[in-house]
């Protein structure tokens, strides 16, 4: 089933609308380094938003990637509060949506398959 018009448009100014605080008005020593909502999806009662996110991590280490994660994730969390408000003001909406946050896996992935597909190339499956 296809989303609406209205749903489409309103999902990519939440999205611009987190993106811009997470730059510039967020400071929480959480949301550190490169965040980035790739996109957000609203239901059609325009009650709940999730937000898919990635985090670009240096760390190979999976238990301090896992960390880092979460940490976003309770900073994001913590300052959905914050979100709303931003979102109900400037959309002028009576009741903005509650914001989820979900990590978005399709980079991990898509490099999960091409490894599969070098490996089918190189006969090693």
């Amino acid at each position: 089933m296809s989303r609406g018009y209205r749903q489409d448009r309103l999902a990519e100014e939440i999205r611009r609308i987190i993106s811009e605080m997470l730059l510039r008005e967020l400071k929480d020593p959480r949301l550190s380094g490169f965040i980035s909502i790739t996109e957000v999806e609203v239901t059609k009662d325009n009650s709940y938003a999730t937000c898919y996110i990635t985090v670009l991590e240096t760390q190979k280490d999976e238990e301090a990637k896992a960390k880092k994660e979460q940490d976003v994730l309770d900073g994001l969390r913590s300052a959905s509060g914050k979100m709303r408000g931003k979102i109900g003001k400037e959309l002028k909406l009576r009741r903005a949506p509650e914001l989820i946050f979900k990590f978005d896996r399709s980079e991990e992935y898509g490099r999960h398959i091409d490894e599969v597909i070098r490996g089918i190339e190189n006969g090693n499956y």
